[in-house]
């Protein structure tokens, strides 16, 4: 028999038990919840505090060195080599016929035709004939080939790639001595290595020998053969020698500007050709912007540009202020050192006098030394030479507008190649509209703005070629290799005898640095 009470002891001890349970239950919903939101505080205060240090560490000013900046830029391990990888016979005793070109347009357009003009050569089989260089009608200079390269070091660099005369052979017939005919061919823009192997070399076994005309970038960049590439480095960095006398001059430049330490070459785009071309005439008076106007009308395709979107996007070449201000908030002090490599600037002394005042020490050739031996051998392609050297040799080199300027796109590829020396390229996207506001009054974090859009950039160090980058300008991976690199691929080649030309590039660069630093 159940006692009294008995149910609803069991009944309350149950009640008490489920009650237990219940709040157990919701004591742990809510230290759940509790749990979750801290680590969800957690996770974002961590995420912020860490974005905030990676923002530090990338766009503080103390993370632009600029005592590291005149140092060459980190290799990875990587060194210049243009030797071949694979089997690379030597040119064949049989050729095929002789291939004559005229490269079209300033120093360093031309410059890219030669090395075009040798591989065309190999891939045919040709006998090249030493290139024309076309009378510039800029510079007026009529020097040639012959005038500007050493012709004997082009020949003998390139005998186990091309065979190379200096002229078309003599013919006699019926008694009759006179130079062989050439067929004449226009090629197409970026031609593909098919349409030399096919068009191109049908009508050179037709007619002995063809001229090719224009020939400014008539063969694709982007070829998918890595031993092409290398062939065109082998022209561009070892076979392609300016005369002795540029050379001497050049270091003779460089020489008087390293006496007094580290020093900078700027290539400064803000010529009349070039502001033409981008459309940027805004800034200019009336009557100026008349002549660009003109100039433009003259020269390019017709094609309507608004300036402030033109402006907006970075299509315009930096001004010589916005190249002293980004120079400062970098943080380069007042007393350092630039060469400038640049024409006739558009618009005078009024906007080189904001430059100046930020950077005294501005120079050029003519000014480096006003001796009659510098100014009289400075004059035309001689003077762009000097001014490529000069820039080669220098601690930095600062285009201020690469798109379409060959000689800064070629710039950046031989200081690539020359050991990865520091380049500053500003970003004139980026750097638009932080310009845009401070012409605005809105000059509040004014340079730390500028740092951080700079410290994107890269400084001169191997890094992947992205279309619209030109072989010319980055020739890495394909002339580069690893001494000791983990992937076969990028392994330096074994010693052999296209090997001794890295190592004579490297002697030179060494020995180049000497005779400058002395």
């Amino acid at each position: 028999m159940r006692r009294y009470g008995e149910g609803m002891m069991f009944k309350r001890s149950n009640y008490n038990r489920h009650q237990l349970k219940k709040q157990v239950k919701g004591l742990f919903g809510r230290y759940k919840v509790a749990v979750i939101i801290l680590v969800g505080v957690l996770i974002i205060y961590f995420y912020f505090y860490a974005t905030k240090i990676s923002y530090s560490s990338t766009e503080s000013p103390s993370e632009i060195s600029v005592e590291k900046l005149w140092d060459t830029a980190d290799s990875g391990g990587w060194r210049p080599s243009s030797t071949p990888r694979s089997d690379w016979p030597p040119p064949s005793k049989d050729s095929n016929g002789f291939l004559v070109v005229r490269c079209n347009g300033g120093l360093n357009q031309q410059r890219t035709a030669i090395c075009n003009a040798v591989l065309a050569a190999r891939i045919m089989n040709a006998t090249l004939v030493l290139p024309e260089l076309d009378t510039n009608s800029y510079w007026h200079d009529d020097s040639g080939f012959q005038g500007i390269y050493d012709v004997d070091h082009f020949i003998k660099s390139l005998r186990y790639d091309v065979r190379i005369v200096e002229s078309l052979p003599e013919i006699r017939k019926n008694g009759r001595t006179r130079k062989m005919k050439y067929f004449q061919i226009r090629p197409p823009r970026d031609a593909l290595v098919s349409w030399y192997t096919t068009v191109a070399l049908e009508k050179m076994k037709e007619h002995g020998a063809i001229y090719l005309t224009p020939f400014s970038h008539r063969l694709a960049e982007e070829i998918d053969n890595p031993e092409y590439q290398r062939l065109r480095c082998r022209v561009n960095y070892h076979a392609l020698r300016f005369k002795p006398h540029i050379m001497q001059l050049s270091h003779s430049i460089v020489a008087k500007l390293r006496s007094q330490g580290h020093f900078m070459s700027i290539h400064l785009r803000f010529e009349k050709d070039m502001l033409s071309f981008a459309g940027c005439f805004d800034i200019f008076s009336p009557q100026e912007q008349k002549v660009l106007k003109k100039y433009r009308k003259d020269n390019f395709a017709e094609k309507k540009l608004v300036y402030s979107e033109r402006r907006a996007i970075g299509k315009c070449p930096l001004t010589p202020e916005e190249v002293g201000l980004v120079l400062r908030a970098m943080g380069f002090e007042n007393s350092t050192r630039i060469y400038l490599a640049a024409g006739e600037l558009f618009g005078g002394e009024r906007f080189m006098k904001p430059f100046r005042s930020m950077f005294p020490k501005l120079e050029n050739h003519n000014t480096v030394d006003s001796s009659s031996e510098l100014t009289d051998n400075t004059q035309g392609l001689v003077g762009s030479a000097v001014d490529y050297m000069v820039c080669l040799l220098s601690d930095i080199f600062m285009p201020t507008y690469d798109g379409p300027s060959n000689f800064a796109n070629n710039l950046l590829g031989h200081r690539l190649y020359y050991g990865f020396r520091t380049n500053i390229r500003p970003d004139r996207k980026g750097l638009a509209p932080i310009f845009i506001k401070r012409e605005e009054g809105q000059a509040d974090g004014f340079e730390e703005a500028v740092r951080s859009v700079m410290m994107k950039t890269n400084f001169g160090g191997p890094h992947k070629r992205v279309s619209p980058e030109s072989f010319y300008t980055n020739s890495w991976p394909e002339c580069f290799c690893q001494v000791s690199g983990s992937n076969p691929a990028d392994r330096c080649p074994p010693d052999n005898m296209m090997n001794i030309l890295d190592d004579q590039y490297e002697r030179e660069m060494a020995n180049v640095t000497l005779k400058v630093d002395e």
